[in-house]
């Protein structure tokens, strides 16, 4: 059974990438292509993420506890309430 689902992806100017990919013999269909390069963002992606971490593992400011974090989370959350622009941002559920 296929664990995945066709899909269109409108490539614009990606498209001539693909094409010069197939053309070397590199890959053998657009969907490697596309594979190859989602896994590619990742890398990338997580190569950021470790930076950030790093970067606030190594920040000399002093840490904040969690307990003023979560007290002023839960603030912003109030206010936000309070003021009604809870739920105004669409979501990806229908219905």
């Amino acid at each position: 059974m296929r664990s995945s689902k066709p899909i269109t992806v409108m490539l614009d100017e990606q498209q001539e990438l693909v094409d010069c990919r197939l053309e070397s013999g590199a890959y053998r269909s657009a969907s490697d292509v596309v594979k190859a390069a989602l896994i590619a963002l990742d890398r990338v992606e997580n190569a950021e993420l470790r930076d950030k971490l790093q970067e606030a593992i190594d920040d000399p400011a002093p840490d904040i506890a969690s307990e003023d974090v979560f007290a002023e989370l839960r603030a912003y959350h109030q206010a936000k309430v309070k003021s009604g622009l809870q739920g105004r941002f669409p979501s990806c559920r229908k219905g």
